[in-house]
C-alpha cells in the first residue's frame, strides 16, 4: 500500500465491526490504527449486549426457579444492587483485553474523537492530524432521544444498565428490542414497569402471535402496556415526574427510559466535508462496503441497510473487510443468514425467512407445539413454540421459536438453512443428546 499515509488502514471506532478484523489485519503488515473517542469494544462489550446479558441472568433463574418451587425448598429474588455490581466485574475488564488484542497485532490506538478533513485525512480532537490511504466508518449507533419539552428528564440504556438502585416506578417510552428486554429485566427484580408504545405494536420486527404471548405473560407479571401514547412532555414535579401522553393525559414515574431506538453515531465526524453519502438511515455502501467515495469503507450498525443491526453481522464485516484489504478477496461480500432474538423472558428468535413472508409465498409452514415436548417440560416451559418454513425441494428455509431456549434452538438450525441441507442430510447428523440442539434438529 502507499507509503506516503500514517496508516494504510485507519478505522473510526472501535467496535466489533473493528477490532474482529483490524487486529488480524495489522499481523498481516498492513499499517493500521483505529480511532475512538470512548471506550475500547464500543457499545455491545461495554454498554450493550454484555452487560445485557449479565443482568438477564438471575431473571431467566427466577423465572425456572418459580415454575419449580414444589421441587425447592425456597423461592430466590434479585438483589439488584449486587446484580449490576456483578456485572461491572464481568464488563469492567473487557477494554483493556480489546486494547491488548489490537496493539499485540500490531495496531495503533488513538483516542479522540475523528472530524474528516478531506478524504485521505482526519483530525483528531482539533489538533492532530492523521492521513491514512483507506479509512474505514464505524462507529454505530447511538440513542434516539425524543425531541419533546423536557426530553432531558429521560435516560438512556447506558444509564438503566448502571443504575445503582432500581426505581420504583419505571415508565419506558418505546417497545423494540430494548424497551422490552430492559421492562422483562426490572419487573423480574421488582419495579413497577409501564412501556408506552407509539403504535400498538411491540417488537414489530418479529413474528407478532409470539409477541403478543410475551406481552400477555408480562402483563399478567404486572407491567402495563398503553398503545398508541403519543408522549407529548416530560415534567419535573416536586417529588416525582410526569409524562404527558395522548389526550391530556399523565403518568408519574420514578425515572425514564427513552428506548425509542438507535439512530447512526455520525455527529461531527465531517461526512459533508468530503461528500460521504448518508442520511438518517446511514452511510450507503456498494457490495463491497465502500461508499461513494472510492478509499472510505463502512461497517457495523452504522450501514445504511435492512439487514439486522446486531453484532455477529458487524463481525462478518469486519472480517471480510481484513480479507478484502490485505488481498485474500476480491470478492463482493455475501452475507450468510442472519439470526435475531430478542432476550425477554421468554425469547423469541428467528432466521432466514419470516413467517409472513412465508405463507405470502404458499411456503410450507410447519407448527411445533413445544410446551408439551418432553424436554421442554423438564423446566415446565409455559410459553414454548416453532414455525419453520422450507421451501418445495424440502429444505429448511427459515424458524422462528418463542421458548426460553429459543436462541439456542435457532443457532442450532443455522447450518441447515444456511448451507441448504436436505432432509436426508439433516437425518446423518447424531447430535448430544438430550439438549436443545438435538430437539431443535430432530423437529427440521
Amino acid at each position: 500500500m502507499a507509503t506516503q499515509y500514517d496508516y494504510d488502514v485507519l478505522y473510526i471506532g472501535a467496535g466489533h465491526a473493528t477490532f474482529d478484523g483490524a487486529a488480524p489485519l495489522a499481523k498481516t503488515g498492513v499499517r493500521v490504527g483505529v480511532i475512538e473517542s470512548g471506550l475500547i469494544g464500543g457499545t455491545c462489550p461495554n454498554r450493550g449486549c454484555n452487560a445485557k446479558i449479565t443482568l438477564d441472568e438471575p431473571v431467566k433463574l427466577t423465572r425456572e426457579a418459580a415454575r419449580l418451587n414444589d421441587l425447592l425448598s425456597s423461592a430466590p429474588t434479585i438483589n439488584w444492587t449486587a446484580n449490576v455490581a456483578h456485572k461491572q466485574e464481568i464488563i469492567d475488564p473487557l477494554p483493556a483485553g480489546l486494547t491488548a488484542r489490537l496493539e499485540d497485532g500490531g495496531a495503533k490506538i488513538i483516542h479522540g474523537h475523528a472530524t474528516f478533513k478531506d478524504n485521505h485525512t482526519v483530525i483528531v480532537d482539533d489538533d492532530q492530524t492523521i492521513t491514512a490511504e483507506k479509512i474505514v466508518i464505524a462507529t454505530g449507533l447511538k440513542p434516539h432521544r425524543l425531541d419533546i419539552p423536557g426530553t432531558e428528564l429521560a435516560h438512556d440504556s447506558s444509564d438503566f444498565l448502571n443504575l445503582k438502585q432500581l426505581p420504583q416506578n419505571l415508565v419506558i417510552i418505546g417497545a423494540g428490542y430494548i424497551g422490552m428486554e430492559f421492562a422483562t429485566i426490572a419487573n423480574a427484580a421488582g419495579a413497577n414497569v409501564t412501556v408506552m408504545l407509539h403504535g400498538d405494536q411491540a417488537l414489530r420486527d418479529f413474528y407478532q402471535p409470539y409477541v403478543e404471548q410475551v406481552v400477555a405473560d408480562l402483563t399478567e407479571r404486572g407491567v402495563k402496556f398503553i398503545k398508541n401514547a403519543n408522549v407529548q412532555a416530560f415534567e419535573q414535579q416536586p417529588v416525582q415526574l410526569q409524562v404527558r401522553y395522548g389526550d391530556n393525559q399523565q403518568l408519574t414515574a420514578d425515572w425514564i427510559l427513552d428506548a425509542t431506538g438507535r439512530i447512526p453515531n455520525l455527529d461531527g465526524l465531517g461526512l459533508d466535508q468530503v461528500g460521504v453519502k448518508y442520511d438518517r438511515h446511514g452511510v450507503y455502501v456498494n457490495d463491497y462496503l465502500q461508499t461513494n467515495i472510492d478509499n472510505i469503507y463502512a461497517a457495523g450498525d452504522v450501514l445504511a441497510n435492512d439487514l439486522p443491526k446486531v453484532t455477529p453481522a458487524a463481525y462478518f464485516e469486519s472480517k471480510y473487510l481484513m480479507r478484502l484489504f490485505s488481498g485474500q478477496t476480491t470478492d463482493p461480500i455475501d452475507y450468510p443468514v442472519i439470526p435475531s432474538v430478542v432476550f425477554t423472558s421468554p425469547r423469541i428468535a428467528q432466521a432466514g425467512m419470516k413467517i409472513p413472508d412465508a405463507e405470502k409465498a404458499g411456503l410450507d409452514v410447519a407448527e411445533n407445539d413445544l410446551a408439551n415436548y418432553w424436554y421442554y417440560q423438564v423446566s415446565r416451559e409455559p410459553i414454548a413454540a416453532s414455525k419453520q418454513v422450507h421451501d418445495k425441494d424440502g429444505h429448511l428455509v427459515g424458524v422462528t421459536e418463542i421458548s426460553d431456549q429459543a436462541e439456542n434452538a435457532v443457532n442450532a438450525l443455522l447450518p441447515a438453512i444456511e448451507y441448504q441441507l436436505d432432509r436426508d442430510q439433516v437425518d446423518r447428523l447424531i447430535g448430544i443428546f438430550p439438549t436443545i440442539g438435538y430437539a431443535a434438529w430432530h423437529r427440521a
